[in-house]
């Protein structure tokens, strides 16, 4: 499938890879990179839910500090890159990015014109913060980083949000999560489902922490979430 140029509000453009469904016709899905940049991995799971029915979108969102990244997680050089790459990105801008992502994604030829997003690492905050400061129509995050300390933009979410926690997730420690838990409940968009024994990142086919039963139970939720809000 190709990239395709997306315009950024602020002026200059990025690429996203796009996917689109055999039927060339489906609801709209941005999915949100991790920290490796748009890799193999990220351009999979783009297919996979084209293949699922979706014209699916997976914008460059490290663009501004080097385009084209596609790193993996395999050397600690590619480690120490993709940290220094998280430490440099811009949250704010990083929104807005995904916000002019959806707004091309939705007039892309065969999109229905419904479209959410689903991030992971990074992406699962970012899709989190898309619930709170964008129109999309539902947003799924799998082990967010860092929400803990935006739980303040929580009121402003008015489309369901789907979250998958990671019970020993070494980068969002127990307190973060009940801090997460806590701030949410109540509210009648969003819905937590935990999983124990497992680390960040269980759902990253190949990975370290890469759980089967734990990201098949995942990836069924989302399955179904996508299928009630975007169909």
């Amino acid at each position: 499938m190709p990239d395709i140029k997306i315009a950024a509000r602020d002026g200059g453009s990025f690429t996203g890879y796009l996917a689109k469904p055999a039927s060339g016709r489906g609801p709209g899905l941005l999915v949100i990179q991790e920290i490796f940049g748009v890799n193999q991995v990220m351009r999979d799971l783009t297919d996979g839910f084209a293949k699922a029915g979706y014209v699916a979108l997976c914008p460059d969102l490290f663009w501004r500090q080097q385009p084209g990244i596609q790193i993996t997680d395999k050397t600690d050089a590619e480690w120490k890159r993709a940290f220094e790459l998280f430490n440099g990105f811009n949250v704010d801008k990083g929104v807005e990015d995904l916000k002019a992502s959806l707004d091309v994604l939705r007039k892309t030829e065969g999109c229905s014109g419904k479209a959410g997003t689903v991030g992971y690492c990074l992406g699962g905050k970012l899709a989190y913060l898309m619930a709170t400061r964008s129109s999309a129509d539902g947003n799924v995050s799998y082990y967010g980083v860092g929400i803990e300390g935006i739980l303040g933009e929580a009121g402003k979410i008015a489309k369901p949000l789907l979250m998958h926690v990671a019970e020993q997730d070494k980068f969002v420690p127990p307190e973060a999560q009940k801090k997460i838990k806590d701030g949410l409940a109540g509210n009648k968009h969003v819905a937590i489902h935990s999983y124990p024994g497992v680390d960040h990142a269980f759902a990253r086919v190949g990975g370290q922490h890469w759980n089967a039963a734990a990201a098949g139970k995942a990836d069924q939720r989302t399955s179904e979430f996508f299928k009630k809000h975007l169909g």
